[in-house]
């Protein structure tokens, strides 16, 4: 017999493997697959083995839940409860945003000065998002390269990504070089937001890597409002920078 589970807590391809070798070694169970994208695993069994036994084999940092059909009555209550769900994972994300928006705000409210404002949300920004990624630099590029062509094509743009953001977040910051910083915002965001768009589109359930790993956000059409917000940005700063 065949059971279908959702797995939450997976991050990389060596998330995958832990998954895999943990379930294997499972009296009982006779194969697995694990789908990281998807967040899946397929077990065959022997004889039926509980969801408690699987939870136990598991790392703590995984949790296990078999996926169960339900009837038409029970979809919208089941949707209701996973939106929720889904915002409350993503509150550190707004948490974060919302910090940003209020120093910016308060570094040029008096008197108020867009541009500045603008520029050091930017800087800001880059600076914060960099210091999640770099908590985990070993498992950042493996989650990364899930949804960032660039990074899925050149393994060592991962690597060097949150770099490339504390770079960015000091030319903001620092007034230096703001036309080149903001071409590169364009550009390193512009392909983040391709990948992000086509994964949306593909509604591939995968972990954003925007904080790192350290916070597990699922990938939602918040990640892509979050870009879409400094590239906005940015378009209008190299506007008033060349009229």
């Amino acid at each position: 017999m065949t059971h279908t589970y959702t797995i939450t807590g997976m991050t990389c391809n060596g998330c995958k493997s832990s998954v895999e070798q943990a379930l294997s070694k499972v009296d009982n169970i006779e194969t697995v697959a694990v789908d990281l994208e998807q967040s899946e695993a397929k077990l065959t069994m022997s004889e039926h083995v509980s969801e408690a036994v699987l939870q136990q084999a598991l790392p703590e940092k995984y949790t296990i839940s078999e996926k169960k059909h339900t009837n038409v009555f029970a979809s919208v209550s089941h949707t209701n409860e996973a939106n929720k769900s889904e915002l409350l994972q993503l509150f550190p994300l707004f948490l974060i945003f919302g910090y940003l928006i209020v120093a910016s705000v308060l570094l040029h409210i008096n008197p108020w000065n867009l541009e500045a404002f603008m520029l050091d949300f930017m800087g800001l920004f880059y600076i914060v998002f960099s210091f999640f990624k770099l908590l985990d630099l070993k498992g950042f590029p493996e989650s990364f390269k899930m949804y960032d062509p660039l990074a899925k094509a050149i393994p060592a743009y991962g690597w060097i990504y949150p770099f490339i953001e504390v770079t960015l977040g000091l030319l903001f910051l620092m007034r230096i070089q703001i036309p080149l910083a903001l071409i590169a915002t364009l550009v390193v965001l512009g392909i983040t937001t391709f990948g992000v768009t086509k994964t949306l589109l593909d509604k591939k359930s995968i972990q954003c890597a925007c904080l790192g790993t350290a916070l597990k956000l699922p990938m939602t059409k918040a990640t892509f409002i979050e870009n879409t917000v400094m590239i906005i940005m940015a378009v209008i700063m190299l506007i008033k920078t060349y009229n």
